[in-house]
């Protein structure tokens, strides 16, 4: 009887470092890219993989006063390594776009910027999508306001082009 205890007194915490271990090395993490219908490529780098998905969409029109220019929305935390990584990326695409696109950060540090970035989302109709994706941090998708189709979703990806290639297409489009 003591045995069967102490093996699994030793076994927790080895599988709880393992699992530590595997969600923090972010270097062999495969890096998705969604693309719907303004961009579609195929990449074999496994750091960055498109998959595209047609016909998905934030689940509605989204608020007035983002309505006119492609919607920027970024799902960070403070403790997320790839939202650091991507950050320098973000605030590239803030300057080029200023004034040409909008971007939403929602928070989801804790359960107090969690809550808080609910509230927002719902807001600006865009209440389905944070539920759908307040757990993937470093997510940014580019959504056209008009009809809450997603045009694009970057997992983990700091590659500018990725981003201002569905922008530009985007604001041609209008």
């Amino acid at each position: 009887m003591k045995i069967k205890s102490i093996s699994a007194l030793t076994i927790a915490p080895v599988l709880t470092v393992a699992l530590i271990a595997s969600c923090a090395n972010s270097s062999e993490t495969k890096t998705t890219t969604t693309t719907n219908p303004i961009e579609t490529k195929q990449l074999s780098d496994v750091k960055n993989t498109t998959i595209t998905n047609k016909n998905q969409n934030v689940g509605g029109s989204l608020a007035e006063k983002l309505q006119g220019k492609p919607l920027v929305v970024d799902i960070y935390a403070t403790w997320c390594s790839a939202c650091k990584n991507i950050a320098p990326t973000l605030s590239q695409l803030k300057q080029q776009y200023q004034g040409k696109a909008n971007f939403v950060v929602f928070d989801v540090s804790n359960k107090s910027t969690s809550s808080e970035a609910q509230i927002k989302a719902e807001q600006l109709g865009l209440g389905q999508f944070f539920r759908e994706n307040k757990s993937k941090t470093a997510l940014v998708a580019i959504v056209d306001p008009a009809t809450g189709n997603i045009l694009t979703k970057q997992y983990k990806n700091a590659n500018l082009a990725d981003y201002t290639s569905v922008l530009n297409l985007a604001i041609a489009e209008k």
